[in-house]
């Protein structure tokens, strides 16, 4: 499965995309730029019911666009 059919089953199963994601994480208090996968991972399931691979194609895309600064070295 290509990355784009992992963000266009992540639409057509709960209608967001991962910029409708971010705005929600930001209002459930579970985003934050220094956030780690695994919470992530676990709001997504519980509130989504999105698995592993959907999940971590969102984590993805906040990597991407810089939304979180995850694997930075310290």
């Amino acid at each position: 499965m290509s990355f784009q059919a992992y963000l266009d089953n992540i639409k057509t199963k709960t209608g967001k995309t991962p910029e409708d994601l971010k705005l929600l994480a930001e209002k459930a208090g579970v985003f934050s730029p220094e956030m780690k996968a695994n919470a992530l991972i676990a709001w997504l399931k519980k509130d989504f019911d999105l698995g592993h691979g959907h999940s971590m194609a969102i984590w993805a895309v906040f990597k991407d666009k810089g939304w979180v600064h995850a694997g930075a070295k310290k």
